[in-house]
């Protein structure tokens, strides 16, 4: 049986869609859910993280395939998304823009951009966390 994901953008909310997130997400009951930890730029022998924040987007964006991958769950079945980025600006969200567009592309999760001072390490500027839908 396959739940799909319900995406709302209310009319009374500013238009999401561009920005390649819903304003919300709705996953029928008796859905199994994964919680994701949020994924950073390093790889499984934690070599140093790339130094630009758009490198890092697609290392990270890199990671949450592997997440997907692990659970059978596509882009579509992200239910939510918690971006961190560290000391959060209009001109670093566009560093980080193309790679998370071209991961997310179409599916347009609900998705939530928190600035922060720090991440788990002093080279780390973004991290992200989510809730995905198992596909049964």
């Amino acid at each position: 049986m396959t739940h799909d994901i319900q995406r709302i953008n209310p009319p009374q909310l500013f238009d999401s869609t561009p920005n390649g997130h819903s304003q919300g997400s709705v996953v029928e009951s008796g859905s199994k859910l994964a919680f994701f930890s949020g994924q950073i730029a390093w790889s499984p022998q934690r070599t140093e993280a790339p130094h630009s924040l758009l490198e890092q987007t697609r290392m990270v964006t890199a990671n949450l395939q592997v997440c997907l991958d692990s659970v059978g769950a596509t882009r579509d079945d992200i239910a939510m998304a918690r971006i961190y980025v560290v000391d959060l600006t209009p001109e670093r969200l566009e560093e980080a823009f193309p790679a998370l567009l071209e991961f997310f592309g179409d599916a347009y999760p609900s998705m939530t951009g928190i600035g922060v001072q720090a991440l788990a390490g002093p080279e780390l500027q973004i991290e992200i966390e989510m809730v995905v839908r198992v596909p049964s």
